[in-house]
């Protein structure tokens, strides 16, 4: 019995879903974008979609707002910024609880801006020197960071690869985003501060040892360009300016990033080495792959199905629900693709609970946030180890309160 392109395209989401779910295919070298990947050019070689309409299906706007806010954070690390404002906060390391809370406000701060990837990939390498160098242990600090970069950045559209989705998708007003993410997600990194202060008073030492004088010798931040710095706060600050007029922010981001480009000092390959191709190929490929399950109504089917068993995708507290649960098991960015497929885009709160919800839920597990993953592996580097236990007793707490504080905002806000 010959199959139908309905059974081909949910056969494939299927299949390339739980391939991301998993993380990998046993005896294969392959990653999430891989998997996504596949799943793409299945798609289109069995007929479910044609090269066109696979073409058609990736949100352009969306991909050039994600690439160009990424050249932008990368003028700031090569320029120095970040490695410098890090350093800053380092002469506070003698005064533990003092530094945890300045590097949760600064990564904060820093990640509702700019990509809180590379925020996390320039201050994890600075956070583990000078902690270690003063013989104190890293890892409160580097929870502090994953936790601080996860939660500021739901701040805003531009703070993390899915808001930006969100934003782009349901053609969200950059300002009114800010004026209710922003409360929920304050007093969230005030909590998460909080939590792991409790957790950490009194054993910020003994548990990894300072570093050798080779070691010390070795660890070398970029120097900090002043020049080019200034060249990326201007462009980085009538940028956000834009993005509160009618003026599309992809247009308005890609016009910033051929600036930054044109650069007389930063070598172009140096700008593009820092934009993040893999996660911009995960982008486009599932574009592909959510759009072969829609063309047959699959997401229709699914809501129904939800709604039968009790839960109603356009009610705030199930959303929230499913995007936690769908957020650690698939990885946010995958999450956010099918879920919005799944509700009402023309219900604004949903979105911003979405938002809120879906970066939030980062912070659960190692797997959630791929700023948990880049501050691990980078920590790595200096011999320092974060398990997922050691994870998940700040994490879960953490996102608890963060999911609880949202809760009450979503009651408060109506």
């Amino acid at each position: 019995m010959a199959l139908s392109p309905s059974d081909i395209s949910a056969g494939i989401f299927l299949l390339t879903y739980a391939g991301i779910a998993l993380g990998g295919i046993p005896g294969l070298a392959i990653d999430r974008t891989g998997i996504a990947l596949l799943g793409a050019i299945a798609m289109v070689a069995t007929g479910v979609l044609n090269p066109e309409e696979a073409v058609k299906a990736i949100d352009f706007p969306a991909i050039l707002l994600l690439y160009s806010l990424m050249v932008v954070s990368a003028q700031f690390r090569l320029s120095g910024f970040y490695a410098s404002v890090a350093l800053r906060i380092t002469r506070l390391i003698k005064r533990p609880e003092a530094f945890l809370g300045a590097l949760m406000l600064v990564s904060g701060v820093f990640s509702a801006l700019l990509a809180n990837d590379i925020v996390c990939l320039a201050f994890t390498p600075v956070v583990c020197a000078s902690a270690m160098g003063a013989a104190m242990d890293p890892v409160p600090f580097l929870l502090g960071l994953a936790a601080a970069s996860n939660i500021g950045s739901a701040a805003t559209i531009i703070g993390n690869p899915q808001n930006m989705l969100i934003g782009q998708v349901g053609g969200l007003h950059f300002g009114n985003f800010l004026l209710w993410c922003v409360p929920p997600s304050a007093l969230s990194l005030a909590a998460a501060y909080f939590i792991i202060l409790s957790l950490y008073r009194g054993r910020w030492a003994g548990a990894a040892s300072g570093l050798s004088g080779k070691e010390r010798e070795d660890f070398q931040p970029p120097e900090h360009d002043l020049h080019q710095t200034r060249k990326g706060l201007l462009i980085a600050g009538v940028l956000i300016l834009l993005f509160f007029t009618p003026v599309p922010r992809a247009l308005s981001a890609i016009i910033a990033a051929g600036i930054l480009l044109a650069s007389r000092r930063i070598p172009t390959r140096s700008i593009l080495g820092l934009v993040d191709w893999h996660l911009i190929t995960l982008f486009c490929a599932l574009f592909i792959v959510v759009e072969g399950m829609a063309r047959y109504g699959l997401p229709g089917e699914a809501v129904g199905f939800l709604r039968s068993h009790g839960l109603d995708m356009d009610n705030p507290y199930s959303l929230s629900a499913v995007t936690l649960v769908l957020s650690n098991i698939l990885s946010n960015v995958p999450a956010v693709m099918l879920l919005l497929r799944n509700i009402s885009l023309s219900s604004v709160h949903n979105l911003y609970v979405l938002a809120l919800i879906s970066t939030y839920a980062g912070n659960l597990f190692i797997v959630g946030s791929i700023a948990n993953l880049i501050i691990i592996e980078q920590a790595g580097v200096y011999g320092v180890k974060i398990g997922f236990r050691t994870h998940a007793r700040a994490g879960v707490p953490v996102t608890a309160a963060s999911v609880l504080i949202a809760f009450v905002w979503i009651a408060l806000a109506g």
